[in-house]
């Protein structure tokens, strides 16, 4: 056994990587042959090498790739795949039976190892494992359950573990004949957890003379930090070598360096490759970016410069919150905001600016919005995120001219959009980047501390007028991934750490893209990290989590605990007025608690923290989003006004409606599970003891303030499209607005959180769009001086609508689906009315579980509604 772990690490070269060649297929279609290397080469009489250039990298599915036999081909590949887990200093976990046979782990620093049926060549050091017939250890299988039945692998305990874990790993099983059977990768987050959990300073720290930067890359051979005077372009000023303890890598510098850039260089083995990498990457902990995240910003934001005046003392002029059971929540996008608002100043259409107006027409009606009673504005992602050029100029438009004398139903409008939708200013920015650093296209100038002081800005306004704000954070995936993309960072950092990955070893994508893993503990902190320093440094109010069932419930807590902590006299906010909610769906690789206890909606009762409630907008609109378009609900005519959709029979539709009140009724009670209802066979029931179609509880709230009601989000249809589709055909236009009416409604007098999308309270169109999130400012307007609520714009785009385009386009040609200018004024009118009842009386904001019950039972029902009184009767009640 060579000792690997004596010599130093050498240096490598500073230039830059070559552009990657087109990435390889899958391993399971093109097999990827590995150099060879005869026999084994003492690290002491070779000298240490390095890859100069990247290779191409690999492109796997997540899917699941069986190791199906030991043949040579199969052992030569088997390194593509990371089938053994590090979980501790002493245990390998592996999912193979050795038998009589032997078990090694091998490394290599310069990633040299190879598969041949004699064994492993082109290693620098090879350690014998004893299987543990105790098997894994339970705190091993409380962080990793998916793995719960491997088998352990005992690791000598005098090994120098920190040393080896920046080398290329494998291990590899042998039968008793000495013939290598099986071999693979290494995942590393269980020992990189166990050996570098770190609590300490990380990015840039400003002192009175210098500016330090700390880096956690316990996996990295060398780390530098190339230094720019400007946001791009030119040659670096300086390329300073970072000096790592115990995997954190650090330097200091000159104060001069405030104001300038700089970029990391990491040399990394990286699993996707099987090479060791040059990646060049922003700080994970950047405050600060250059346009499109070309560089990372040395900016202190405790600076007085990036400071609106009044900053200091903001938190003090806050519109109060007595408690959660009063919040109200208004979904809006930045861009919706004022894209298309002539009353704002051009500059500063579709971006942070536009709040700081006092008589726009969007800054108008928010106030009207805050005088009747909404109490937070949640803003779609305002992170760094890919998909929108930060630069204007760059962006490509269509002539709205021409679009506009199209007939409503015309495909071709959305044929020219979606032309450039890759290259125009819009997108919704579920594609994070940076999580820390606010989004470079919203600015009026991407580079320098622009953007910042904007954002601080819009904060400001929109609080002087009543409203807090929530911030949409996306924690549950990245946009990239790899040593090469240029929108990936945390990947290049520590490859194969951030990103949760399947038994195989490949990225899971059940969230769309590239899943990070909240359970491994520098994720989680990062999390942490960067909710703290929204709050602190931007005064945020709230943040809602994309997916945050994705999410361990642990990481939540922590996140909720440690917000809850901040003080005005410590911190300059007063945390336990900050409100955190999110999406508890339960699915993926993490469904049932598969990677841990996960932020579900079963799960995250109990802890204060709200989930959106889909039950009483499925039970209201009738299926779901993923069901037939047609499928209609309480509010839209199941039973009483048919559509000509088979539901059943008549008495299933029947039994359906009435389910569907059940559904409702405990919705409105703040979907508590406890809540005791009659329920439509006259039956009393808990609210946990109602089912939904698929046998799962409608409720699972302990607390009101646990319950998000929603009846439409960015998410799909907007309400008066999905009321425009499920309803009969042949029924009025004013019908339809007061059944948007009345589902609105529901929501804003039901207990629990209300949540409204913007534009609800305007009958807002996306023109029957069911995702609009590339759909451009086209489909997306919003129109505050109330002449247009966006109907009859045109075919939505095809990628997503094509197959309902047969139910679509007869809508769109039919002018009496459109409301006129006397509807929206009647529809915003009718929201601010019910608005104002809401907050007339503390008796629709009840703030605990058995406020509710106790007032259930003092309140009658009209009994009409034992058979869901139809909503053309709306008006009577």
């Amino acid at each position: 056994m060579f000792d690997v772990l004596s010599l130093p690490l050498s240096l490598l070269p500073s230039t830059p990587p070559a552009t990657p060649a087109k990435p390889l297929q899958c391993p399971a279609t093109t097999p990827i042959r590995r150099r060879l290397y005869t026999k084994p080469s003492p690290l002491l009489s070779r000298p240490f090498s390095f890859t100069s250039s990247p290779k191409q990298p690999l492109n796997c599915s997540s899917s699941s790739m069986p190791f199906q036999d030991s043949s040579s081909s199969q052992l030569q590949d088997s390194l593509l795949y990371s089938r053994a887990y590090w979980v501790s200093k002493t245990i390998i976990a592996w999912n193979v039976d050795v038998g009589d046979g032997s078990c090694y782990l091998y490394a290599s620093k310069v990633a040299a190892l190879s598969v041949t049926d004699d064994g492993i060549q082109g290693l620098d050091a090879e350690i014998k494992l004893e299987e543990d017939s105790t098997g894994l250890p339970p705190n091993v299988i409380e962080k990793f359950p998916h793995i719960q039945n491997y088998r352990a692998f005992k690791v000598p305990p005098a090994l120098d573990t920190k040393s080896l874990l920046k080398c290329q790993l494998a291990v590899a099983a042998f039968n008793s004949h000495g013939k290598c059977s099986n071999a693979t990768g290494l995942q590393l987050p269980g020992i990189l957890d166990e050996l570098f959990s770190y609590d300490g300073p990380l990015g840039a720290f400003y002192l009175e003379e210098a500016v330090s930067l700390y880096l956690w890359a316990p996996t990295a051979q060398a780390v530098h930090a190339h230094i720019y005077k400007d946001p791009v372009g030119g040659s670096p000023l300086e390329i300073i070598q970072l000096v790592e303890t115990n995997g954190v890598w650090s330097t200091k510098g000159p104060k001069r360096w405030e104001g300038c850039y700089y970029v990391y260089e990491v040399s990394v083995y990286h699993p996707s490759t099987l090479q060791i990498e040059k990646c060049y990457a922003n700080d994970p902990y950047a405050r600060g970016l250059s346009s499109d995240g070309r560089r990372t910003l040395f900016v202190n934001l405790d600076s007085n410069s990036l400071k609106p005046e009044g900053w200091d003392e903001l938190a003090d002029k806050k519109p109060d919150i007595l408690s959660f059971s009063d919040i109200s929540i208004y979904e809006l996008h930045i861009r919706d905001f004022s894209a298309n608002d002539k009353t704002v100043n051009p500059d500063f259409c579709g971006g942070y600016m536009a709040f700081t107006l006092q008589d726009s027409a969007g800054v108008l009606h928010l106030k009207k919005l805050s005088n009747a009673g909404i109490t937070h504005v949640h803003l779609l992602p305002t992170f760094q995120f890919a998909g929108v050029d930060d630069e204007s100029e760059n962006w490509k438009y269509v002539d709205y001219k021409i679009l506009k004398k199209l007939p409503p139903d015309s495909a071709e409008q959305q044929v020219q959009i979606t032309a450039i939708q890759n290259d125009d200013a819009y997108n919704w920015g579920y594609n994070p980047v940076l999580w820390g650093v606010p989004k470079g296209s919203y600015a009026s100038d991407p580079n320098g501390p622009c953007r910042i002081i904007e954002f601080r800005k819009m904060i400001q306004a929109l609080n002087h007028i009543g409203l807090r704000i929530v911030l949409d954070v996306v924690y549950n995936h990245l946009h990239a991934s790899g040593p090469f993309d240029k929108d990936s960072v945390l990947d290049k950092i520590v490859p194969g750490y951030y990103l949760r990955r399947n038994n195989d070893g490949f990225i899971e994508n059940s969230t769309c893209v590239n899943n990070t893993a909240s359970e491994h503990y520098m994720v989680e902190r990062l999390i942490i990290d960067d909710l703290l320093s929204w709050s602190i440094n931007y005064k945020v109010d709230g943040f809602r989590f994309d997916l945050m069932g994705h999410i361990m419930k642990s990481t939540m807590v922590k996140a909720k605990d440690a917000l809850w902590r901040l003080t005005k006299e410590r911190n300059g906010v007063d945390g336990s007025r900050i409100y955190i909610y999110g999406e508890g769906w339960d699915f993926g690789e993490v469904a049932e608690n598969g990677r841990g206890i996960n932020a579900s909606q079963f799960n995250i009762c109990g802890t204060g923290i709200g989930s959106f409630n889909d039950r009483i907008r499925d039970a209201m609109l009738g299926g779901s989003p993923f069901g037939h378009p047609l499928q209609q609900g309480f509010i839209t005519g199941l039973f009483l006004e048919p559509n000509g959709h088979d539901h059943g029979t008549k008495a299933v539709e029947r039994e359906m409606l009435a389910s569907a009140k059940d559904h409702i009724q405990v919705g409105m009670a703040a979907n508590l599970r406890d809540f005791v209802l009659t329920d439509f066979e006259g039956k009393e029931r808990k609210g946990s003891e109602v089912f939904t179609h698929g046998g799962t509880p409608v409720a699972y709230a302990l607390l009101p303030t646990e319950t998000v009601n929603y009846v439409s989000a960015h998410d799909n249809e907007t309400l008066f499209d999905i009321v425009s589709l499920k309803t009969p055909v042949e029924i009025s236009v004013e019908e339809r607005c007061r059944i948007n009416h009345f589902a609105t409604t529901i929501i804003a007098l039901s207990q629990g959180i209300p949540f409204f999308h913007a534009g609800d309270e305007m009958l807002r169109s996306k023109s029957l769009d069911r995702d609009s999130y590339n759909s451009g400012d086209w489909f997306n307007r919003l129109d505050f001086t109330y002449h247009s609520n966006n109907w009859g714009f045109g075919l939505p785009p095809k990628e997503k609508n094509e197959k309902n385009w047969p139910l679509i386009q007869p809508r769109l040609a039919d002018p009496s689906f459109k409301p006129q200018r006397s509807h929206i004024l009647a529809a915003v009118e009718n929201f601010m009315n019910v608005l104002r009842i809401r907050y007339s009386s503390p008796l629709f904001r009840l703030r605990t579980a058995n406020a509710i019950q106790v007032s259930k039972a003092t309140s009658t029902v009209p009994q009409h509604w034992s058979i869901m009184g139809p909503w053309r009767h709306c008006d009577e009640h």
